[in-house]
């Protein structure tokens, strides 16, 4: 008996800002967005081990035609699956073809992955999946993370030069409004640190913790100007 998983609950908005998006559509499914982001997953999925019982594991369609395998995992900034990207390329007949497939699209046949609806012309009618396109927003999210914390050192350079001239009571509570900044600036240096040093892979799963500790950052900012 065929059951649909359901990871229609795991599905989210992902941000879709970034330039090279892509649609296109799977009979009797609905539109598909390519050009997300694409991380490897070991979390556990609504009970599916991914590295174990997902990556590499193969896909059919409804007849039982092997469509391709499962290469890769697109997922949320809280680590939460939302498209498999399928290496399709053997069934189309084209060398490589990677195409991102909602994870609500995939069904549980007695132990075989099934995508419904998946035929050699809708699958080359998908543009392929292009990494590219998340390296380019990799590199615009440090840039703005790269801000936010020069802004900060700027602003404790101007209040080290108020405190130095200051009053000593004045001075005081301004040596804690640089005391707080410098702990906010350290922290989100470290979580940056973290992302940087990841591969274009994984840098989402540490995206998360920079914008938390940036806004944190943002917010330090904004009481030292009040």
């Amino acid at each position: 008996m065929k059951r649909t998983i359901p990871f229609a609950r795991l599905a989210l908005v992902l941000s879709l800002s970034f330039a090279g998006i892509s649609y296109a559509q799977v009979a009797g499914s609905t539109t598909t967005t390519l050009g997300v982001s694409v991380v490897e997953n070991t979390e556990i999925a609504m009970g599916w081990s991914v590295k174990k019982n997902l990556m590499g594991k193969t896909v059919f369609n409804e007849q039982g035609v092997r469509i391709g395998r499962v290469d890769d995992l697109i997922i949320s900034p809280d680590k939460r699956v939302s498209y498999v990207i399928v290496g399709a390329g053997g069934f189309v007949g084209i060398g490589r073809h990677d195409v991102a497939v909602p994870i609500a699209q995939l069904q549980d046949s007695t132990g075989r992955l099934v995508i419904a609806g998946a035929t050699k012309a809708t699958l080359k009618a998908l543009p392929a999946f292009d990494y590219a396109n998340d390296t380019a927003r990799r590199e615009q999210f440090i840039a703005a993370a790269d801000k936010d914390v020069a802004q900060a050192k700027a602003a404790i350079a101007e209040l080290e030069k108020k405190a130095a001239s200051a009053t000593a009571e004045t001075k005081a509570r301004l040596n804690e409004q640089i005391a707080a900044l410098k702990d906010q600036v350290k922290a989100a240096e470290s979580k940056l640190a973290e992302l940087k040093a990841a591969s274009v892979k994984r840098w989402h799963e540490f995206e998360a913790a920079v914008k938390a500790a940036t806004a944190r950052l943002r917010d330090s900012l904004k009481s030292s100007a009040s």
